[in-house]
């Protein structure tokens, strides 16, 4: 899981980004050892089939959010590999008619968008605003996934059929929705390999950082010392859970709560 690819991206999306030198080295790395990059979709179809069309050693590389760096420098990167990939958008994050603000870094146009689908990158799904999802009430939760997905659908001419999660975030009502939204597939973060028995709507990755060497990104492709070197991050995802578990929570209980005092007062309204 990538997300920034640049000399200096902003401050704010500095430790998720990776520098285009470290983004090519470890492209050829992939290749050096046989690994054949699958996008997203092709590998949901084949795990749903059996898994029969894989090829011996297949791997994703996903990029979250759509910054510009993907093109400017990813790209040549995959091309000089004929690597494919999938990019996840956040529509309302993207230079264009429908951005909305809120973008950490210089992001994607959506010619730029374009020509990536055209060079065998899939385009997927990354809400439209980038939210946590799992803290929305179900009508926004709606808006954000059917939202992006027509965007992407209006500018590319096909809707997408993948997906991935904000943060990582997900619940079985998330899930649900973006089912429901027509997503085949959707990935979240995790922190292992990505297994079938994950299901369609959980895939897990791993994330690639500012400060990872080529001998870690070596250990964490063929899925060496993974749970050591993402204890600390697994312990704090566990730990944003129960906060957000108890956020979402006491939202829904002072929601109810107002409804219960705006009945009241239509009661005694009601009954002066």
């Amino acid at each position: 899981m990538y997300h920034a690819v640049g000399h200096r991206p902003a401050k704010a999306a500095y430790g998720l980004s990776v520098s285009p030198d470290a983004f090519a080295e470890q492209m050829e790395l992939l290749g050096e050892r046989g690994f054949t990059p699958v996008t997203t979709a092709q590998l949901g179809a084949a795990w749903r089939s059996g898994g029969g069309s894989l090829p011996r050693r297949p791997v994703l590389i996903t990029f979250d959010d759509g910054y510009e760096g993907v093109h400017r420098h990813a790209l040549p990167a995959l091309a000089e590999h004929g690597f494919v990939s999938t990019l996840f958008v956040s529509t309302g994050w993207l230079r264009g008619a429908y951005d909305e603000g809120g973008a950490l870094d210089t992001m994607l146009d959506w010619d730029q968008v374009r020509e990536l689908a055209a060079a065998g990158t899939e385009i997927g799904g990354h809400t439209h605003t980038h939210p946590q999802l799992d803290q929305l009430d179900d009508g926004r939760l709606r808006y954000e996934t059917v939202r992006c997905r027509d965007i992407i659908a209006d500018e590319l001419g096909t809707g997408p059929v993948s997906f991935a999660y904000p943060y990582g975030y997900s619940s079985r009502r998330v899930r649900r929705t973006v089912r429901a939204a027509g997503f085949a597939q959707s990935l979240a973060v995790g922190n292992a390999l990505a297994v079938r028995r994950q299901g369609p709507y959980a895939l897990e990755r791993v994330t690639v950082r500012r400060g990872t060497d080529i001998e870690e990104f070596e250990r964490l492709v063929v899925g060496r010392s993974i749970a050591r070197n993402f204890a600390k991050d697994r312990a704090m995802t566990k730990g944003y859970a129960l906060v957000r578990g108890a956020r979402r929570t006491g939202g829904l209980l002072r929601r109810a709560g107002g409804q219960l005092r705006r009945a009241g007062g239509q009661l005694r309204r009601a009954g002066g």
